[in-house]
């Protein structure tokens, strides 16, 4: 297993400020590892580092395709790597190694490669006529030092989208990983001084919140890009309006699967299952209410509790495993007290429950588990789990599902399974959500914007307007004939 006492700074390898911590398997609650953490005294260090070689150092001033050059060596050295960065993020999260290999790693492999694609072809440079009969030269320049901050459930994928394109918009940048996620990070780290980065320009400093929010509020920093919760996210936000900072949040979500009377349950179940349990239910787009109609409920409720008892539930080393298990303690006792809610408050436990599932003893486990007879007003219902828990609302009409969908704080993503498809869009139309899908849970391809409206945040990642957000435009006007002077 890849491991490392020290943190990636200035291009160098460090002793870390914050010491040694453990890192606990999720599955079998032993020691797997030990991973360096950072102080704020080590945030300083590392902003100090991408300043310089953001000021002064070469990167900024590289023409984009030399830039573009050294991502194309790095997603080589990356795709080398492959099974190696999969198999630590299955031991660190408690992934199953399917799901690391194929989207944990795959997806961000993938990633990789389709931003700097979307670079290939970015207008960096634009000229118009002016109005006034001036030249207008429009340029597109990095932004700065950007603060990186990604959750533990989809590292390396989170890592990518936002350290990539930063690269090659040629910003420096400071990562900071979550404590349960840090080894796969710094191997990244690794691979990109390998891939030829200059000093400075890549800088990773695992660590706890405090970590975080000397980062995020250093006055070093010129723009934040965060991954996490909707409270996390507030307190970023504060922090970042107090230096006049720009941010970009992507936040919680509790989407909705808009289920319509002529989709076929077995593929619903199929697809909202695919969605919303992989990585246990910890995934931030999820489908966690499923909106039915009421006169076939049943067929609805059937098929998914079939679904969600088919799953193997184990080792997340086994190939066999579909579920694993959640990430921390904590996180396993969070989902148990919303599923000891939902119970409490009157929803129909279908399938699942508080309880370890069955054959296992050991480890942060839940059952996947299905309510029904769910409120809308019930906080199982109202906010994010993210666990293995599926909740069914019943709904009258279209207009009804449309609008206990909209009933939220959040608008992450959504879906709808119809046949028809132009039924689809005009539901789509109608949910305001950054992403939704037909007929699947929305898929983040690289080559499409990713975030939330509402809570669940601003800002958009992947696409070419994920690049966008890492550059600031310049406006240059010149006179058609120079000013003589006597």
């Amino acid at each position: 297993m890849y491991q490392t006492s020290e943190l990636f700074i200035g291009g160098e390898w460090v002793a870390p400020g914050g010491g040694l911590s453990p890192l606990i398997s999720p599955h079998t609650e032993a020691r797997i590892a030990t991973a360096p953490m950072a102080n704020p005294a080590d945030v300083d260090r590392a902003v100090r580092a991408a300043r310089a070689a953001f000021d002064t150092g070469p990167w900024p001033r590289t023409p984009p395709s030399e830039r573009l050059e050294v991502v194309r060596r790095l997603a080589a050295l990356y795709k080398q790597r492959r099974g190696e960065m999969a198999e630590l993020i299955s031991a660190e999260i408690g992934a199953p190694i399917t799901f690391a290999e194929q989207a944990q790693v795959g997806v961000a492999s993938f990633a990789l490669s389709a931003i700097r694609r979307i670079a290939e072809s970015y207008e960096w440079v634009e000229h118009r006529p002016g109005f006034y009969g001036r030249d207008i030269t429009v340029a597109k320049r990095p932004v700065g030092v950007i603060a990186a901050v990604v959750p533990w459930n989809m590292p390396q994928f989170l890592m990518i989208v936002k350290t990539v394109p930063a690269l090659l918009a040629g910003c420096t940048v400071v990562l900071k990983p979550a404590p349960e996620s840090p080894l796969d990070a710094l191997l990244f780290a690794e691979l990109a001084a390998e891939a030829g980065l200059p000093d400075g320009v890549l800088n990773v400093i695992p660590g706890d919140g405090d970590v975080g929010a000397r980062l995020v509020g250093h006055p070093g920093v010129d723009k934040v890009s965060f991954t996490g919760s909707t409270a996390s996210g507030r307190a970023v936000a504060q922090a970042c309006a107090a230096g006049l900072k720009p941010v970009s949040l992507e936040l919680g979500g509790k989407s909705a699967a808009v289920v319509l009377d002529d989709a076929d349950p077995e593929r619903v179940a199929e697809g909202i299952c695919r969605a919303s349990l992989a990585n246990s239910g910890q995934v931030c787009n999820a489908l966690s209410r499923v909106l039915v109609p009421a006169n076939r409920a049943q067929h609805y409720i059937d098929a998914l509790a079939s679904a969600l008892g088919a799953l193997t539930v184990g080792d997340p080393a086994d190939r066999g495993t579909e579920i694993g298990p959640l990430v921390a303690q904590r996180q396993q006792r969070r989902v148990r007290d919303y599923i000891e809610d939902g119970q409490r408050r009157g929803a129909k436990l279908v399938v699942g429950g508080a309880e370890l599932p069955e054959g296992i003893d050991r480890g942060w486990y839940v059952r996947p588990t299905l309510f029904s007879d769910v409120d809308n007003d019930m906080r199982i219902a109202r906010e994010e789990i993210f666990g293995p828990v599926l909740t069914v609302l019943t709904y009258t009409d279209e207009d009804e599902a449309v609008a206990i969908a909209e009933d939220s704080e959040y608008g992450l993503a959504g879906a709808v399974f119809t046949d028809d498809i132009d039924r689809g869009l005009a539901v789509a139309a109608r949910v305001r959500t950054g992403s939704f899908g037909i007929n699947e849970g929305y898929i983040m391809d690289p080559f499409a914007p990713y975030g939330g409206v509402k809570t669940s945040g601003y800002g958009r990642e992947l696409g070419k307007e994920g690049l966008d957000g890492y550059l600031v435009t310049q406006s240059i006007s010149r006179a058609a004939q120079p000013v003589r002077t006597t």
